[in-house]
């Protein structure tokens, strides 16, 4: 059972197995498991407990083999849902998601046990209390089941370990049914935006269903102890007892009867929704958990070949379903629809047309559509032509993206948009010149001048003019050999604010005795704009000539001072056979901070400044440095945060080759995170990253405030030094 699959890219890849066919043949075993267990269930004789119950009391013989036979038949359809929505997945592109195995079951057992969800703590709880409810049930049925099958002398479930029983099942009940009215409350009475915009019919039958399972349990229950005379251990069931005075004895065997079935009917309900509804989430969101592993950095973008050797690449990126990998495509089924991506995406609180979760759910419904089943979530629309992305999606939703990844971290399911977002915009760039008019000019700029300022590559190291002392660089004045290649990057070169950086990044390095040398002249874009507008092959061009130029002077550790260059020279070089031990300059500052080979800045004067520091989305989310930029802003300053930091932080706007685009829609994303900074009274805003250098400056004084300048941490951390060396 299993096929052979090339990617469209030419490269052969392992057999994988054939999932269908799998869940097929489960769904034979699971239907005839249940067949066997309803047989075996009338071998043993079944004694009567003081204290205990009989398991199909009242219930006829005819009643129990229709149940059994039912659900037989519908654990097989439930299972055989599942293999042809899973042929919808299997139409996507090969991707390894194999190996790192400790690495899945840790994230696997944090979604189990509902951690993925406690971000968000009131979601979280309401989740885990219809969650551990319905396990702890669906348990204690499967107890009662084993319990049945054994002979005489092996049950256990009478006398205190009854009592106990029956406790806790009651307790898992009251749960799971308080989950789903905090559910209904939350949906359909106080709903938030993201809840309400995409609350559809499905909903409501879920929560009826599960609503339905929870009561008709219970009542059951209380009709049973009724038609037993109320005995006195059954009040360990302390909902069923006191719902037992609602029935008469001498009525209780027919209304006992009538809930055992409608209970039984609802959950063989549950049973078929389950495939076919957002609730297969239950399922798939923990198996996309235990997928989400992978050997590419979380900052690098998906890999491509070579395109300056390879001629035969039939289409590049992603415009209908089958470009999309079999990740991306099982995605849209793990998606819970909570809408937290939404709630956190820069360009779309500022107003812009993209929707991350609709990113998901539409590219979803173009993949259920050409395999044939249903969408992820009920839609009215209708796809007038199958299986192109566009259809559903338009390009100024691609190219909204910062590319920021807040809709990544945030995801409680670990679903990858900015993937598909970014192999998109591979598609409409190179395959149909599609994209802003504005990149044109950055394209047109990186293309003839390395760069995307359009500059002189003759002016790149200008900026060395303003320092009493020289620069090494590699190549010039007998200059072969470095501990660092310092990688300055397009903005420390060319832009005016930027520039100011890199003067304070060289007094630090040179007061701290580090061995490095740049590159001048050879120094070329590290290639960032390029690929996250879709630019791959102008990307690779710039890409693979800077890892020529690394290799042929012996490059090993590069310095970098632009989250960018960080990023992409760190993550994504080493897919073209670069691979550096890169660091950024606000890790390279803390640590020789703390080797004492940069003394600990002192308070001037005895003033403290208060300083707002903000994440730059490629050395926070995309690379998970957060302290080091904070122990450099915080060595002789009171470091104050704003609401949204860490892994919550607000883009500045310019990721995603953003910097290079125009706003025309909503409110200017660096308005937005400037309000936010200006809201904190800091006196001053802290970056590690020259596009928020920038964007943020801009804000801030499109708002007026003049008065609080924006700085790098390097010229914060230079300047503390300067004023304590005048001091002494």
């Amino acid at each position: 059972m299993a096929v052979t699959v090339e990617s469209k890219e030419g490269e052969s890849t392992r057999r994988r197995p054939d999932v269908p066919q799998i869940l097929e043949a489960v769904g034979v075993l699971s239907a005839a498991g249940t067949l066997a267990l309803g047989y075996l269930g009338t071998i043993p004789d079944h004694p009567h407990f003081e204290i205990g119950r009989e398991v199909f009391g009242n219930i006829p013989a005819s009643l129990q083999l229709l149940f059994y036979v039912g659900l037989a038949g519908f654990l097989w359809l439930t299972f055989h849902l599942f293999a042809q929505r899973a042929g919808s997945w299997l139409q996507g592109r090969p991707e390894k998601r194999l190996g790192m195995w400790r690495r899945r079951l840790e994230r696997l057992s944090e979604g189990l046990r509902m951690k993925t969800l406690m971000r968000d703590p009131r979601a979280g709880l309401m989740h885990s209390m219809i969650y551990y409810g319905f396990i702890v049930l669906f348990l204690g049925t499967v107890t009662l089941e084993i319990d049945h099958l054994l002979p005489s002398n092996l049950k256990f479930l009478q006398g205190s370990v009854y009592l106990g029983y029956s406790a806790i099942l009651d307790l898992a009940a009251l749960v799971f049914l308080g989950g789903l009215a905090w559910a209904f409350v939350g949906r359909y009475v106080i709903p938030s935006w993201r809840i309400r915009s995409k609350t559809k019919p499905e909903d409501a039958l879920i929560l009826g269903t599960l609503a339905l399972i929870g009561v008709t349990g219970l009542l059951t229950e209380a009709a049973r102890i009724s038609l037993a005379g109320t005995p006195e251990h059954e009040v360990w069931s302390f909902v069923g007892y006191p719902l037992s005075m609602l029935f008469e004895q001498s009525s209780a065997s027919g209304w006992h009867r009538f809930f055992w079935v409608t209970h039984s009917v609802a959950f063989i309900a549950f049973l078929v929704i389950l495939p076919v509804t957002k609730l297969r989430h239950m399922i798939t969101s923990p198996a996309n958990l235990f997928l989400s592993a992978r050997e590419r950095p979380k900052g690098a973008m998906r890999e491509m070949p070579n395109l300056l050797e390879v001629d035969d690449i039939d289409t590049i990126g992603a415009s209908v379903a089958a470009d999309l990998t079999w990740k991306q495509i099982f995605d849209t089924d793990a998606c819970t629809i909570c809408g937290r991506c939404t709630s956190v995406c820069p360009a779309n609180i500022t107003g812009k047309p993209l929707d991350p979760r609709e990113m998901v759910l539409k590219s979803g419904e173009v993949a259920a559509a050409t395999a044939g089943v249903a969408p992820p979530v009920s839609t009215t629309a209708v796809l007038e032509a199958v299986g192109t992305l566009f259809d559903r999606i338009h390009p100024d939703e691609v190219f909204a993206c910062t590319s920021c990844k807040a809709c990544d971290e945030i995801c409680p399911v670990d679903i990858e948009i900015l993937d598909r977002i970014l192999d998109m915009r591979r598609y409409l760039t190179l395959m149909e010149s599609e994209f802003p008019s504005e990149l044109g000019k950055a394209f047109v700029a990186m293309e003839n001048q390395s760069n995307p300022w359009g500059l002189s590559q003759q002016a790149r190291a200008d900026w060395t003019r303003e320092l009493d002392f020289e620069i090494p660089v590699f190549g010039e004045n007998g200059k072969t050999t470095a501990d660092y290649l310092w990688f300055v990057g397009c903005a420390g070169s060319f832009d005016d604010r930027a520039t100011a950086t890199s003067v304070a990044l060289a007094r630090l390095l040179r007061k701290a005795g580090i061995d490095f040398a740049i590159l001048g002249t050879r120094e070329l874009c590290n290639g960032d704009p390029a690929r996250r507008s879709g630019n791959e092959f102008v990307f690779q061009q710039l890409a693979l000539q800077n890892i020529e130029t690394f290799e042929e002077i012996g490059v090993r550790k590069v310095i970098t001072q632009c989250a960018h260059c960080f990023n992409t020279i760190g993550n994504e070089y080493p897919q073209f056979g670069g691979d550096y031990e890169v660091v950024h300059h606000s890790q390279l500052l803390a640590e020789l901070l703390n080797q004492g080979r940069l003394d600990q800045p002192r308070k001037h004067n005895g003033a403290v400044k208060k300083i707002a520091y903000h994440d730059a989305c490629y050395l926070g989310r995309h690379n998970d440095v957060y302290l080091a930029p904070r122990q450099v802003v915080g060595a002789g300053h009171e470091v104050v945060e704003m609401p949204r930091h860490g892994t919550r932080s607000l883009c500045c706007g310019a990721g995603g080759a953003r910097f290079w685009m125009e706003e025309q829609t909503g409110k200017k994303v660096n308005i937005e995170r400037a309000e936010e900074a200006l809201a904190t009274e800091a006196d001053e805003i802290a970056i590690a990253c020259p596009f928020c250098f920038v964007m943020l400056d801009d804000g801030v004084k499109e708002l007026g405030r003049d008065d609080v300048p924006v700085r790098d941490i390097a010229m914060i951390l230079a300047e503390s030094l300067d004023e304590a060396a005048e001091e002494d």
